[in-house]
């Protein structure tokens, strides 16, 4: 049976809603990123990258949730698009992959993480995660769905993202600055599936607090050991 390694987080959600969507059978195995378990040589054998999600696959490893989702939609052959949108189903799926995603998890750094509040970076990144927003704001203007006439991976990619535009964004800025996000927003998580995905882990007990042991598993790079 697939494994699906989870935690409650924007890339993970967008691998839930794929499988639920999909109705695949998994076994969802939790790895609690404020332990620090994602750094254990256990999960380092599935994610080289230790980072979340990753699946296994009856002994097949895909890390990164952009692979994850076009290696089950070729699998499975769901939610691909039709032949004519295979560039543009590629191109919106790694505007997240590289820009809606880094940017808004860098614009939630700075703004709530960073052990010191550095006005550029903060500028820089919110600035940078509100113009790919708009983006998609101005792409969904009129459609209800991203790519051509049907549901797909950019879609369900997307809206890992939007669960969680209030920590980049502030709270009510979707509804208020990106109304068409909104409204697209609000009919997927409409969907069974969605809701199902959205409850995933839900009855699982993730560390909370953001003790040293927290800071440690997700900032390493403050924890260096320096030459002397």
């Amino acid at each position: 049976m697939l494994k699906f390694y989870f935690h409650p987080t924007p890339n993970p959600l967008k691998v839930a809603l794929f499988l639920e969507e999909a109705g695949l059978e998994y076994e969802l195995v939790p790895i609690d990123t404020k332990k620090g378990e994602q750094h254990t040589p256990e999960y380092r054998r599935i994610n080289p990258n230790g980072k979340l999600p990753a699946i296994s696959d009856d002994g097949v490893n895909v890390f990164d949730s952009t692979a994850i989702l076009l290696y089950l939609a070729e699998k499975t052959g769901k939610f691909l698009g039709k032949e004519e949108d295979r560039g543009e189903i590629l191109s919106w799926l790694l505007f997240v992959a590289s820009g809606l995603g880094p940017y808004s998890g860098q614009a939630v750094h700075f703004q709530h993480a960073a052990p010191e509040k550095i006005p550029y970076a903060i500028n820089r990144y919110v600035f940078e995660a509100k113009r790919h927003y708009q983006i998609l704001e101005e792409k969904i203007a009129d459609k209800e769905f991203f790519v051509g006439d049907s549901y797909s991976i950019v879609d369900i990619s997307v809206w890992g993202w939007l669960n969680f535009a209030q920590y980049p964004l502030g709270e009510g800025v979707l509804a208020e600055e990106y109304p068409n996000l909104q409204r697209w927003f609000t009919a997927v998580s409409a969907r069974p599936a969605a809701v199902r995905a959205k409850n995933v882990g839900s009855d699982i007990e993730f560390k909370k607090v953001i003790d040293e042991e927290a800071q440690r598993a997700l900032f390493p790079q403050n924890y260096q050991k320096t030459a002397e």
